[in-house]
């Protein structure tokens, strides 16, 4: 009996000791909130404003996510949100080459990432897009392509399809998230407040 307490006692130190770690590192991540204004209302800054939107919305729509949320589905023919967080993901690196000036390769390497190291990556795609943003003037982004490239085969595009492209899609698919975490029964925590860029 005695030994039997003993396992029980050290059983839930570990996983107070593995609670406080998971807390710990998800509170280095990015986008708890959305800090301050920019200085300027330069393109850069609006661009950055809008991914830091993106961010915030991000972040609190995935915290906390439970594995049957992950799995959660509406439809027989609709995605898993683990699959649009993937999806979301993907767009998170689109949204960082462009501000890097850097192609997208095609096709994408598999991702073999756990939950978490893939939420980590995407805000902090986000977070360096935003910053890389910041510090480009109107004529760097007028000069700004997105780029492709597959094999021996490149192709470039006008910047503006990365607002009414990943931007947007992305911000759709973090509803979707919202949405589907609802419906699994683990809804988004209430004090947060996308229009002030912080929880209540």
């Amino acid at each position: 009996m005695k030994s039997i307490s003993i396992f029980i006692l050290l059983f839930a130190i570990s996983h107070s000791i593995h609670s406080q770690e998971i807390g710990t590192n998800d509170s280095k991540l990015p986008y708890s909130m959305i800090d301050g204004y920019p200085d300027n209302f330069e393109s850069g800054n609006i661009i950055k404003r809008m991914i830091d939107g993106l961010g915030y919305r991000y972040y609190w729509a995935t915290d906390s996510l439970r594995n049957e949320d992950l799995d959660f589905k509406p439809g027989e023919t609709n995605r898993t949100s683990r699959e649009t967080l993937e999806h979301l993901y993907n767009l998170s690196g689109f949204i960082l080459n462009s501000a890097a000036n850097k192609p997208n390769i095609r096709p994408r390497p598999e991702n073999n990432d756990t939950w978490e190291e893939m939420r980590s990556k995407t805000l902090n795609n986000l977070y360096t897009a935003a910053d890389q943003f910041s510090k480009k003037s109107s004529k760097d982004i007028e000069t700004t392509t997105l780029d492709f490239q597959r094999g021996d085969n490149s192709s470039s595009v006008s910047f503006w399809h990365l607002l009414n492209g990943p931007l947007a899609d992305a911000l759709y698919h973090v509803g979707q998230i919202v949405s589907n975490r609802r419906a699994s029964g683990n809804p988004l925590d209430p004090r947060v407040n996308v229009f002030m860029g912080k929880n209540r």
